[in-house]
């Protein structure tokens, strides 16, 4: 355990800057880091992009060709490693890929046995730095910080982030009911490796709040310890990191009453798991929503003035909707004719956004660019959306993970969540297989929970989704598995569903079950 105060991180994140400098990093070098969650990761993010160079994340769950793409790409001079992450990168290592890195520098005060050269640990490093350094001023346009999209469409693409994108992220995080605050204490779960861990460890220091952090890939026993020692008020992650807790929480005594809430994103939040977590132990989940290229945070519900919604109704709310833009966002709603759509809560399209956080650009990508930017600064974000009246978006689905049967659209994130409303569920994914009559149809992967009777509980799975939806939504196939494999930011991966787990077996199951007519 190490805990220090601001006064102490500040002047570290000044030697570090010192020492970089010393080292010949210059203005827009980037300075890569390869770790979890600790203190020395917390300081690069402030001493390296505070000195005008890049921090950049680099995601260590990525398979190594995607990490030696990324290494590659972004020609990163330093590479600053988590000590229980090192022989990772040594599997990853390409001495080509590799070319642009000119010191490797293990956290902590000494260095493993490593193949990788030429190293030194953390802080003899910074051993030298000056604890007086002077930030320089810098232009509100200077690349800040990187990181790399997953990849699930071909290799990872860079998005960087400029001093103006993070600060303006900042602030609009501490703005609002579920902004950071001064009095707060911040559990940062989500990974600082991923999408700069949703600039949180940016905002807490910024706010004045209190900084836990966990250390290397915490399990639930880790959180719900941390929780109650350090007396956690937020914390923020996708929501399977929310359902492994609950499912700890239900035969361990854990105390959550210093929770504030918690803030879920990265995809989309079962009602039923808003609902436990309020009934079970009075925590507000609250939904999020955003992405890499936009540092990420764009959405967030909290009920507009005037409105007063509780309970199950609120619950329904936070599951349906992504919240409302936070301020300084723009977007619109396109359909599939390139018409913009009216906010009536049913008409659907792609969700466009801009603004001053958002990327206008790919990092040496200029064809993906073209693609995914619009000529007057919107991104094409590859969501499909329904807006409220009131301007609260519900995410329906990933354009790539609608299934799309019989020319009609089906969402699988809706299906999804209707059937993890079953007790007996603790994980369910739907995935498209195709067919030769409606071209798609929905399959389900389920995960029970044990003791559950598996017959009576597939037939339970078509009958819930076909009281909220239309019959033929409901799943032609239920097939269950251990756990639903999860892609480098701990969501359900789907393209392994579909790579790995749709066979003929199951092909077969859904030509059997489709409907035979509309």
């Amino acid at each position: 355990m190490h805990r220090y105060t601001f006064a102490e991180y500040a002047e570290r994140c000044r030697k570090l800057a010192s020492a970089l400098e010393q080292a010949g990093v210059e203005r827009g070098d980037r300075v890569a880091t390869f770790a979890w969650n600790n203190h020395w990761h917390q300081e690069c993010y402030y001493g390296v992009s505070c000195m005008g160079a890049q921090v950049h994340m680099i995601n260590l769950l990525l398979p190594d060709a995607h990490i030696q793409h990324i290494v590659d790409d972004a020609q990163d001079r330093i590479l600053v490693v988590d000590p229980v992450m090192l022989e990772r990168l040594e599997e990853a290592y390409d001495e080509d890929a590799f070319a642009s890195v000119e010191q490797y520098v293990v956290m902590g005060d000494q260095v493993p046995e490593t193949s990788l050269e030429p190293v030194v640990d953390y802080e003899s490093f910074i051993a030298d730095g000056d604890p007086n350094y002077e930030f320089p001023e810098l232009p509100e346009d200077q690349p800040a910080g990187m990181c790399y999209t997953s990849g699930t469409t071909g290799k990872p693409k860079g998005v960087e982030y400029t001093q103006k994108m993070y600060w303006t992220q900042v602030m609009a995080i501490m703005t609002g009911e579920v902004g950071i605050r001064s009095d707060d204490v911040e559990l940062t779960y989500v990974p600082m490796f991923h999408v700069s861990g949703w600039s949180r460890p940016f905002a807490t220091i910024a706010a004045g709040a209190k900084t836990v952090l966990p250390g290397p890939a915490p399990e639930p026993e880790d959180l719900a310890q941390m929780i109650e020692a350090e007396d956690v008020t937020l914390s923020a992650a996708v929501p399977t990191v929310f359902m492994d807790l609950l499912e700890y929480a239900r035969d361990t005594d854990v105390d959550f009453s210093t929770i504030r809430y918690f803030l879920s994103g990265g995809s989309a939040t079962p009602k039923s798991l808003i609902r436990d977590w309020r009934e079970t132990h009075d925590v507000d989940l609250v939904s999020g929503y955003g992405m890499t290229e936009t540092t990420p945070v764009t959405h967030a519900y909290a009920p507009k003035p005037g409105t007063d919604p509780s309970g199950e109704e609120l619950d329904e709310l936070r599951s349906l909707s992504a919240g409302i833009a936070l301020p300084g966002v723009e977007f619109k709603v396109i359909d599939e004719d390139g018409e913009e759509v009216p906010w009536d809560g049913e008409s659907l399209g792609e969700l466009w956004m801009r603004g001053p956080w958002v990327s206008t650009e790919y990092f040496n990508a200029p064809e993906a660019t073209a693609e995914s930017v619009t000529e007057d600064g919107y991104l094409k974000t590859g969501d499909i959306v329904r807006v409220t009246e009131e301007g609260y978006v519900d995410v329906v689905d990933r354009l790539d993970d609608l299934v799309k049967s019989g020319g009609e659209w089906i969402a699988s994130v809706e299906v999804e969540n209707r059937i993890m409303g079953l007790d007996d569920v603790v994980e369910a994914a739907v995935v498209p297989v195709p067919h030769e009559r409606w071209d798609e149809r929905p399959a389900a992967f389920v995960v029970s929970r044990e003791g559950a009777d598996e017959a009576a509980l597939r037939e339970d799975v078509r009958a819930i989704v076909a009281e909220e939806y239309p019959r033929w939504w409901a799943p032609d196939a239920v097939r269950f598995i251990d756990e639903i494999p999860k892609g480098s930011t701990g969501k359900f991966s789907k393209r392994t569903l579909r790579d790995e787990y749709v066979d003929e077996e199951l092909a077969e199951q859904v030509a059997a079950n489709a409907p035979s007519s509309s």
